[in-house]
């Protein structure tokens, strides 16, 4: 267990991938750095890897003041135990009071191992964060905590979750939901080298650890066929859609645009479509200039996914539904009728 430091730095995981810093490191380095202005402290990242000192002046110019460099050929592909292993040697000597990692494959398998290897709280697939003092009924008062918002219950809440005794406050965070900071070139900060193990040491620690009891003998990387992220109009289509075949119009519609097509679990549970194309609480978080939702009912499990689109548009036979709260205008039809109407109204101005 790593004391309580309230004076402590805030720190991100920057994931990087072929020497690359990813985007959704970058998102958290904008939010990091208003939780670390709030805090009055410092904000750090941990980099780790086999070549990878470039990327630190791109963390600088993102808002981080220090760059914990961790490199070694070991580490130059991850690997769940020497990455563990790393992050929990730094936080044990520098003692951050908030680590926030992206909720992506390699966040997911390395936070919680570093939350039990630390004996520390984390709340995972977080959609906000803040930071905030709260005030016991008995008088205590529990400074500098990490307010850790993300649905709950099957997505029928959003609850805010806070860590009293455990630090470091530790997150998992979705990739969109904060917006990228912008750039500033002019910034510097301080690179922190720290070694992977220490040479006399090496192979003993190894060994024990069972630090390379995984090889990577060889690493491919799929690119994603669908990019819901960069798309400025997305068309989705929930269970209303009621068939694969009736989706085609929504992918007619967003052709119009130079879109993309999105969905509801609902609708890839029914088969209408494939899943890289979800949108919501177990899919992808988006927040395209204009979101049309065709057929989805707008249940909160979908609304976290898309509620922070520019403009909304729904089209549902349900004039009940609740996608209609928050959409910014509203059909009341049957959208194999409606998209076609507006198929043919487009192509009439154009």
């Amino acid at each position: 267990m790593v004391e309580k430091n309230e004076s402590g730095e805030v720190w991100v995981y920057a994931e990087t991938q072929d020497g690359e810093l990813q985007e959704l490191s970058i998102e958290l380095c904008g939010k990091g750095r208003e939780l670390a202005d709030k805090l009055g402290v410092k904000i750090g990242a941990v980099l780790i890897g086999d070549g990878v000192e470039g990327v630190a002046p791109k963390l600088f110019e993102r808002g981080i003041d220090n760059v914990y460099l961790v490199e070694d050929k070991q580490l130059g592909y991850f690997r769940s135990s020497p990455y563990c292993h790393v992050v929990v040697n730094l936080i044990k000597k520098y003692r951050p009071q908030i680590v926030l990692y992206g909720a992506s494959n390699l966040g997911r398998d390395l936070a919680p191992r570093v939350a039990s290897a630390t004996q520390s709280g984390l709340t995972a697939d977080c959609t906000n964060l803040d930071v905030s003092d709260i005030t016991e009924k008995s008088g205590v008062v529990h400074k500098n905590l990490l307010l850790q918002i993300r649905p709950a219950f099957g997505g029928n809440i959003v609850a805010t979750i806070v860590n009293y005794d455990k630090w470091p406050q530790m997150a998992t965070v979705r990739e969109g939901v904060f917006t990228l900071p912008k750039a500033d070139p002019t910034r510097n900060g301080k690179i922190i080298r720290e070694t992977y193990l220490n040479n006399d040491e090496k192979n003993e620690t190894e060994k024990l650890l069972g630090l390379n009891a995984v090889e990577v003998i060889k690493r491919e990387i799929q690119k994603r066929k669908v990019n819901l992220k960069n798309a400025r109009v997305i068309v989705a289509g929930g269970a209303g859609v009621g068939s694969k075949e009736n989706f085609e119009l929504l992918f007619e519609l967003a052709n119009l645009f130079g879109g993309a097509v999105g969905a509801s679990r609902a609708a890839v549970d029914s088969g209408f479509i494939n899943a890289e194309r979800q949108i919501g609480q177990t899919g992808s978080t988006v927040r395209p200039a204009i979101y049309i939702a065709c057929g989805i009912s707008g249940m909160v499990q979908h609304r976290v996914g898309m509620e922070n689109s520019a403009k909304i548009i729904a089209i549902n036979s349900d004039s009940a539904a609740p996608i209609f709260s928050i959409a910014h205008y509203g059909i009341v039809g049957d959208l194999k009728q409606v998209i076609p109407l507006m198929l043919k109204a487009f192509k009439e101005r154009n």
